[in-house]
Parts: structure tokens; C-alpha cells; sequence
């Protein structure tokens, strides 16, 4: 896991050197460069590595595209017109470090500049544009940014656990499974196999959120990096004021003996992505 990180971490340097003006520059690597988990990157690595036995520098691309991805929303979520958070990471948010239409812009840029780097892939293998399209759809208008639309539409209503899971299941359950299902198809997976990691990132991504919502009420702001408590300020409905703490955590059990279920079901060529998948399913931030 160090070693993906560090090889995360090198090439999101070299790829934000694309960005030629510098304060934007600046700012972009503010949003994507802190101390993150490099989570979502990584899980791309580790699919394309236990499938194929190794992960190539394409595949290394679309990880970094994909936090640059995960940074731009964070950025996003975090302005005052959405959850209106000071801390992400331990340290100030993107708007509070520079401004508010840095941030904004900071965002724009990291979004464009993942679709570059990945479309700058097309031609070096033919499971790139499959994989492109798969992370732009997580990504876009029925996914992520869907979700996002949902969860502050919904924010002080009473809602239904068929909303709040489909709130989920776009707002970061479609982020998640794209790593998953891009990493199977740069590692040349067959149907069968890719089946397989789609279900597993629609089960990883469920069982990070009901995570999150447990540890928004059960953490400290010193071990998240971040307020808690943010949902409540936020009024949104999540799994604890909907279900209850007891029956989230059983619901949190439950995903992660399926997520188990779903890996023993695919021969992979060793054990990176088993251990990944398990620090996922038991973080503490």
C-alpha cells in the first residue's frame, strides 16, 4: 500500500505540472496534494494488479484521474453553498486556505484535467476508452453529481431508506465502484470477472458511507480530520437518524461479509486487493 501511494503521489505532482498558470496551479495541488487516504487510486491499482498480476502506467493515470476527480468534489462539497466545512484533512478546506472562487475554479480544473489525462490514454491500449467512459459516467450527471443534486435537495427533509440509498449509491458508491470496474477493464477482465468488481464497488462504496455516517457520531474531529457532526448542522438523513446506531452498525456488518463474499468468488493473482479492501471496510477516519 505505501508503495501505491508513493507512485500516487509522484505522478499527481507531474501530472498537475500540466497546469501552466501558477496560481491555479497552486491551489489545485492545495486540493489534491494534502494528507489524503488515496483510497479510491489505490483500489484501481490493487484491482488491476490482483486481475493481471501488475498494473501498467496507464492504469496508474486513471488512478490519479480519479482522485484528481474525488479532489475536485471535495473542493466542492466543502463550499458554503454546499456543507459549508472549514476543516478537510486536518487542515483548512480549499476555500478557506485561498478563496472561494479559487476553490471553484481549483475544481474545474482538476475535473478537466482528469479527463485529459485519461483521454491522453486512448491510444496506448484498447481497454482505455471503455475505462474512460466508465469513470466519466461515475463521475457525471447520473452519478456523483447526481447524488450530490439529491443530497441537497433532501437536506431537512424526512426521507425513506430507498432515497437515502440511492443518495448514496451516486454520491460515492458510483466513485468507488468506477475504480473497481476501470481497474478490471485496464486488466483485460473477463465479463464474468468484471460482474464481479462491479457488485464488489457497489458494496465497498455502500459500506464506506454507512461507515462514515457511524463515524461522523461515534469519532473525534482529531482522528477525521474534519467536523463532526456535520450531517446534524446540515440536517440531512443518514443512516443513524434513520435506522439507529445498532441497526447502521449491523447493516455495516452485513456489507462487509458480503464484500468478503464477493472476493472469494474471484481468483486473483495475489493478495493486494483482499488487503485493501479490508483497511477500506475497517477505517477509523
Amino acid at each position: 500500500m505505501a508503495d501505491y501511494i508513493t507512485q500516487i503521489n509522484s505522478r499527481l505532482e507531474t501530472l498537475l505540472l500540466q497546469c501552466q498558470e501558477p496560481h491555479l496551479r497552486e491551489v489545485m495541488s492545495y486540493a489534491v496534494l494534502g494528507e489524503g487516504k488515496r483510497l479510491r487510486p489505490q483500489l484501481l491499482l490493487a484491482t488491476c494488479e490482483a486481475l493481471s498480476g501488475n498494473f501498467s502506467d496507464v492504469a496508474l493515470d486513471f488512478a490519479c484521474a480519479i482522485e484528481m476527480i474525488h479532489a475536485y468534489s471535495l473542493a466542492h462539497d466543502d463550499l458554503p453553498a454546499m456543507d459549508n466545512d472549514d476543516f478537510r484533512r486536518g487542515r483548512p478546506t480549499c476555500h478557506k486556505a485561498y478563496t472561494e472562487a479559487s476553490a471553484i475554479l481549483a475544481g474545474d480544473g482538476l475535473l478537466s484535467l482528469a479527463v485529459e489525462v485519461m483521454a491522453n490514454r486512448l491510444q496506448d491500449t484498447p481497454y482505455a476508452a471503455k475505462a474512460l467512459t466508465t469513470v466519466i459516467k461515475a463521475a457525471g450527471v447520473n452519478g456523483m453529481v447526481a447524488g450530490q443534486v439529491a443530497d441537497i435537495q433532501n437536506e431537512g427533509k424526512k426521507i425513506d431508506a430507498e432515497t437515502l440509498a440511492g443518495i448514496h449509491r451516486r454520491k460515492t458508491g458510483c466513485l468507488f465502484t468506477a475504480c473497481f470496474e476501470a481497474g478490471a477493464i485496464l486488466a483485460g477482465a473477463e465479463d464474468d470477472i468484471l460482474q464481479n468488481m462491479v457488485n464488489l464497488g457497489g458494496i465497498v462504496g455502500l459500506a464506506f458511507q454507512v461507515r462514515d455516517d457511524i463515524l461522523d457520531v461515534t469519532s473525534t474531529e482529531d482522528k477525521l480530520g474534519k467536523p463532526i457532526g456535520s450531517d446534524s448542522k446540515n440536517q440531512k438523513t443518514t443512516y443513524i437518524t434513520l435506522h439507529g446506531l445498532e441497526q447502521a452498525e449491523a447493516e455495516y456488518t452485513r456489507l462487509i461479509t458480503a464484500a468478503y463474499d464477493v472476493l472469494g468468488r474471484v481468483q486473483q493473482k495475489n493478495d493486494a486487493l483482499h488487503q485493501l479492501v479490508t483497511r477500506t471496510l475497517h477505517r477509523e477516519k
